[in-house]
Formats: structure tokens, sequence, C-alpha cells
């Protein structure tokens, strides 16, 4: 008995340990010693089958970044500019050096971000949408990583299971509707809202926001 107890005594003070660890907090020290004023959004690396995610995706994260105090390069005249650049490649950006993005465009940091899923997948009465988005904030000085994070949206339309044959019918139509034609900019918006706007693992406000230099008990 005394041998089981010391074994399951340091166990136990590891699982209450673990139990008040607090939430996660993101380190944001390279972050406020930069302070980053504006941010150039580059090409979006797509892993998803959908080859129009990225161009839908742009149109959505530059709101998100605004609204947190940062001044945001027009996604559509960077994607023009690099393109005719010959950086029209998405991996091959992210790849390269984020100091000449920088070069190019004035910018203080670059976002990368990547589109891990994007898809809606049926089940004949019901079809679940999903967003799964990662983001990279870069130094475009130094090239360090001054924030990173990861979000994902699932959305499966609530289904009336008490509606008798007629209901099902309607599920199902609905659900083939959902799959056909899934409107992904929502679960986007809301992914890139969740993912910046979060207290602890968010963005800190920017220097365009009233809150900037005044958040650090949350960010």
């Amino acid at each position: 008995m005394r041998f089981q107890l010391k074994v399951l005594l340091p166990l136990l003070a590891l699982i209450v340990s673990g139990c008040v660890g607090g939430p996660k907090r993101s380190d944001y020290t390279q972050l406020r010693t930069e302070a980053p004023r504006s941010i150039l959004v580059v090409p979006v690396i797509n892993k998803s089958v959908d080859v129009n995610a990225p161009d839908y995706f742009l149109a959505t994260i530059s709101q998100s970044l605004g609204e947190r105090g940062y001044y945001v390069f027009p996604v559509n005249m960077v994607k023009s500019v690099m393109s005719e650049d010959g950086l029209s490649d998405a991996n091959l950006v992210h790849q390269g050096d984020p100091s000449r993005l920088g070069d190019m465009f004035g910018a203080d940091s670059i976002m990368y971000i990547s589109i891990e899923r994007w898809d809606a997948r049926y089940a004949i009465l019901s079809t679940t949408v999903t967003v799964d988005l990662e983001y990279t904030l870069k130094s475009a000085h130094t090239g360090e990583t001054l924030w990173k994070n990861e979000q994902a949206i699932v959305y499966t339309p609530q289904q009336n299971n008490n509606a008798g044959l007629a209901g099902l019918i309607a599920n199902a139509v609905s659900a083939a509707i959902t799959k056909a034609a899934p409107n992904y900019i929502p679960l986007a918006t809301q992914a890139n809202k969740q993912a910046i706007f979060t207290k602890h693992t968010g963005l800190p406000a920017g220097p365009y926001d009233g809150l900037f230099g005044k958040d650090t008990n949350d960010f």
C-alpha cells in the first residue's frame, strides 16, 4: 500500500497542477517589441480541394485586422503587384524572405495564412461545413514570428428530427443544397474574428486602436 501511495501521489500532483495551470496564453514579447503598424497579407496557401478558396478567403481578412487597429494593404492590389513580380505561387512566397516583401511594399509585418480545410461533407440528412485556418505574422525586418494562431469553425445546420417524413425530405433537400453551394464567407469571417480578437491568444490592439498599449492584461 505504501508503495502504491508513493507512486500515485506524484501522479495526482501532476494532474492537479495541470488543471490549475490557467488558460493558454501566447507570447507577445517580440510583437510588442516591434509594434508593427502595418500588415501585408500575402497569397494564401490552399490545402483544400476548392480552387476558389483563397480568393474567397482574402475577401474576409482585411476587416478584422483593420478593426484591430492595423493598416492592412489592399489585398487585391497586393496580389496583382506580386503576380506581376513573379510571386503568384503562395508556397514559394511563404518560403521566401519576409524582408523582401517588406521592402517591396514598405510593410512592417507579413501575414501568412494557410487554409487547412475548406469543405462540406454530405451525410444524406445533413451537411457539415468546415473552415480551418492557420495564421502566422512575421516581422518584415527580422523575419521572426511575431504571432501565430489557428482557428477552425464547423457548421452543421440544425435538423428537425421530429418533423416526420416531410421533415426528413426537407432536411435531405437542404443538405444537398448546402453541399452543392456552401457559403464559406460567414464561417471564414467568424474564424478571423475569433483568431484575432480572443483574449490571451489573439492579436493585441494595433496603433490605430484606442486600446493600443492598454490591453496587456488580456494579451
